[in-house]
């Protein structure tokens, strides 16, 4: 991918329109340092191994950007980086990776972010007009860890069922036990959630059934989860199904649904690791 990169520049395929970037990449951050905001984009499991890469890149003022899946990743890059460098981000995008160099885009694509404490910061403003004169899609939010309980709380529910049974996000909406069996996990996030003092109600669920019922694309959009499945690769279910656990355990709350698609996961990923 990094060669396509490099050679060809970045094919996007969109139902917005398709286009070929130029783009920069490297494998070694440091070649194109200093950075006054990294998008930290990569797998949960490997956010600690990525962030060291990143050591001593940033700009006096920098800042890491997580848009990870997930709501543990801020305090993973808090032991790398000062916790006033990390800001927390949430994408919301439809998107695969069809071949190297060559991305599908499929649904939405717009990046919330906001400070952790919730403060309208200079430098939040800054990225902010930054993003909107770029045509880049966002919003600076004062609750960032509402929203990125309410993306973990959709992830919890299309992720696992997407995955174990091998389809699109559409077709287990469309199908009554389907719908049942991606709405209960996201119930349980609601419960975790709200503990965790995240603002969200069973309304939430609802209304991201049906948003996600309602894109023009439900029946093409492949969770990451499942796109990781197909390509033999390490599945992300401890970020999503893992973190809701371990935040209910510290709360007495019981996520049987959640546990159980985690030990499904689980065991799907340790039969890849074995093959």
């Amino acid at each position: 991918n990094l060669r396509a990169l490099r050679e060809r520049g970045l094919e996007l395929r969109s139902h917005k329109g398709d286009v070929t970037l130029e783009v920069r990449a490297t494998e070694d951050p440091r070649e194109f340092a200093p950075y006054d905001l990294a998008l930290f984009c990569v797998k949960s499991y490997d956010t600690i191994a990525a962030a060291r890469q990143l050591e001593g890149c940033l700009a006096p003022d920098g800042v890491v950007m997580t848009l990870q899946n997930g709501v543990e990743n801020e305090d993973a890059l808090a032991t790398v980086f000062p916790r006033s460098a990390v800001m927390g981000g949430n994408a919301r995008v439809g998107a695969e990776l069809l071949a190297p160099g060559t991305l599908l885009h499929t649904a939405a694509g717009i990046i919330e972010f906001g400070e952790m404490d919730g403060s309208e910061t200079p430098r939040a403003l800054r990225f902010a007009e930054m993003f909107h004169k770029a045509g880049i899609l966002g919003e600076l939010t004062n609750d960032i860890k509402t929203i990125r309980w309410l993306k973990l709380m959709g992830n919890n529910g299309t992720n696992p069922v997407s995955s174990l049974g091998r389809c699109t996000v559409g077709q287990p909406l469309a199908d009554p036990d389907g719908h049942a069996l991606m709405r209960g996990p996201m119930m349980e996030v609601v419960t975790v959630g709200r503990a965790e003092g995240a603002r969200m109600s069973e309304r939430s669920v609802e209304k991201n059934l049906e948003r996600i019922s309602s894109l023009p694309a439900v029946d093409k959009i492949k969770p990451s989860t499942l796109q990781d499945v197909e390509r033999g690769k390490r599945l992300e279910y401890d970020a999503i199904c893992g973190a809701v656990i371990r935040a209910a355990r510290r709360h007495g709350i019981d996520v049987a649904a959640t546990e159980t698609v985690y030990a499904l996961l689980k065991l799907l990923d340790a039969r890849r690791a074995d093959s």
